[in-house]
């Protein structure tokens, strides 16, 4: 059998954020968008950094796995940008009955061809999926990119009855605002899929990667957001995802 190859940015054992229980976390290299708080901007760059086999992660994997009972998280960088490596890696770790996760922007997605998508997702367990923005012209400015390729990815896994752990970053003065808030959960109320919702406080830690790398940082100024106001914007989430229903 051919060996397929992944660029690759770096591994974590140990994981505790990216999925249930603690994961083996493989970090791609590569990513289109550019979020104003993005914390590994060491990763957007789609250059080969260091190539690694499916067979290799695996035989990593299985050096540590007593301590990773969680299971598999890919996530970048972008994942998708390479979904014939992320394809194969997970119909191998699924072989060998291990819980898959893919944490992904869903930018790539294009409901016009799926095969692809349709492909990875039968060996995906569980999709952490990181909406940014509601509106699209504040995504734009956000990351870069339009959003309509996400929230349609959104609305494509809860057709197909995916699991989903929606994730959204809020940032004081960007999306900690309740109109947006609210839109969010609006719109998250039509899928029938999520299974949570993680609601990520903006913290500003990746300045001196940023620094390192010569890069001016976006949001330097931007206070973090407290867990308290964390906590506020996940109520009014939920509360219009609840009000949406019952007005339906």
């Amino acid at each position: 059998m051919t060996e397929i190859y992944g660029n690759i940015h770096s591994i974590e054992s140990c994981g505790t954020v990216d999925g249930p229980g603690i994961r083996f976390v493989v970090f791609t290299q590569g990513c289109p968008l550019r979020c104003q708080y993005c914390h590994n901007p060491d990763s957007w760059d789609f250059k080969e950094n260091q190539k690694m086999s499916v067979e290799e992660i695996f035989e990593q994997y299985e050096g540590v796995k007593e301590f990773c009972a969680g299971g598999l998280t890919v996530t970048g960088g972008e994942p998708m940008a390479q979904i014939e490596f992320v394809t194969e890696l997970f119909k191998l770790f699924k072989n060998s009955n291990i819980h898959t996760a893919l944490d992904t922007s869903g930018i790539f997605f294009n409901r016009n061809n799926t095969e692809k998508v349709d492909e990875l997702l039968k060996y995906t367990d569980l999709v952490l999926l990181d909406i940014k923005h509601i509106n699209d012209e504040e995504h734009k400015k956000l990351t870069g990119h339009s959003n309509k390729n996400i929230l349609d990815f959104a609305k494509y896994l809860s057709e197909t009855n995916k699991p989903v752990w929606i994730r959204h970053v809020v940032v004081p003065g960007i999306t900690f605002k309740e109109e947006y808030l609210k839109k969010l959960g609006e719109f998250l109320a039509e899928l029938h899929n999520i299974k949570a919702l993680d609601v990520l406080p903006y913290h500003d830690m990746a300045i001196p990667k940023y620094e390192n790398l010569g890069i001016t940082y976006p949001l330097k100024g931007v206070p973090p957001l407290t867990h308290d106001e964390a906590k506020k914007a996940r109520n009014i989430i939920i509360e219009a995802i609840k009000e949406k229903r019952i007005n339906k």
